[in-house]
């Protein structure tokens, strides 16, 4: 396996710089972004620019550093203020990415404490710049336990199917759906990948394609309407997402497609993990009833990839960016401390204690 070493997300500290890798430009180009300023860092969360919730609590974590990077040193409450503001401002770019809250309120944490401790502005920036390496760091870490988990579910020759993207370039190293899928390209599994598209915006066509075909894995494309045949064909053996947001109850917030896959994988008997970070799981959200679902452009439907438009204009759209998939359809959760499976209440609780 070639070495993995795409970056979505780094830190410039010398210049004052968020570089991003540019998701939307995938597969035609690797081009990165230099982001400067915290409407800079906002617009490529919100444009999926930066996309996969470890990525965008990587970027927000170093977005909120770099936004209050330039403030005075001598003003601790103006500096404060700064943080908060820069914070409240990043948080309202992706509602339904815990990731994103999760990271933030992490780096508020580590400001506050350093606030009780009497720390000068100078002394408070090292800690949040420290805290958001921290966060990058675990993250790494995180994904590669998750795919060590994950493998112990799968054999040799197996064909996986994921949906959207959820691989190195949507975390800081080797993803989480698709960790597993890397951790057994080095010891020589030979999976059979199937990855979706994943209508609108063809995260699965232009991402996991592509990064799996860098890194020498067997991967096929199809459509998303081509996933029931190719799992009545027998071709599939497991299914392999990603998510955004675990309710308490295991319901799970994902790319738009991905309650349709578990349905089918149920239909045919195929177990359907998902992979999830802990810091995606969100015990004070009682069900996915409570997941606030991002409405997104029109234009993302109806033009987006045509040369010319390929809808009538003015025809009413409805385009949800993420659907949730109902617990009874998960066959387990893939965490970094271990395999949760149902009754989900009972397991997401016991995982984080200690």
């Amino acid at each position: 396996m070639e070495e993995l070493v795409i970056e979505s997300v780094k830190l410039d500290d010398e210049r004052d710089t968020l570089i991003v890798l540019d998701q939307t430009v995938l597969p035609t180009s690797e081009s990165y972004l230099d982001l400067t300023t915290v409407e800079g860092v906002w617009e490529a969360i919100y444009e999926l620019k930066v996309r996969g919730a470890p990525a965008i609590g990587i970027a927000a974590a170093y977005g909120v550093y770099l936004a209050v990077k330039q403030e005075d040193d001598s003003d601790r409450t103006g500096f404060i203020k700064a943080f908060d503001k820069a914070k409240t401002y990043l948080a309202s770019s992706r509602p339904p990415a815990v990731n994103l809250f999760w990271a933030l309120d992490r780096m508020a944490d580590r400001l506050k404490k350093s606030a009780e401790n009497q720390a000068s502005v100078p002394e408070m920036k090292a800690a949040l710049k420290e805290e958001a390496q921290k966060i990058r760091d675990e993250d790494e870490e995180v994904c590669k336990s998750i795919g060590e988990h994950a493998l112990t579910l799968l054999k040799p020759d197996m064909g996986i199917l994921t949906h959207c993207n959820a691989g190195t370039v949507a975390t800081a190293k080797y993803g989480t759906a698709l960790a597993p899928l890397y951790l057994g390209h080095e010891q020589g599994y030979n999976f059979r990948v199937y990855a979706d598209e994943t209508r609108p915006l063809l995260q699965g066509a232009r991402l996991t394609a592509w990064e799996l075909q860098k890194a020498g894995i067997d991967v096929t494309l199809i459509c998303d309407n081509m996933a029931s045949i190719v799992m009545k064909e027998q071709k599939i053996q497991a299914v392999l997402v990603g998510c955004d947001r675990v309710a308490a109850n295991g319901d799970t917030a994902n790319k738009i497609g991905t309650s349709g896959v578990a349905i089918m994988a149920k239909h045919y008997g195929i177990p359907f993990y998902v992979c999830a970070p802990m810091s995606t799981i969100d015990l004070e959200c009682a069900t996915g009833e409570e997941i606030e679902i991002e409405l997104r452009s029109d234009e993302e439907v109806t033009e987006k990839w045509y040369e010319t438009r390929m809808a009538p204009k003015d025809v009413s759209v409805y385009n949800p960016a993420f659907d949730v998939t109902d617990h009874t359809l998960i066959t387990g959760i893939v965490t970094e401390k271990g395999i949760v499976y149902p009754d989900y209440k009972t397991g997401l609780k016991e995982i984080f204690r200690p």
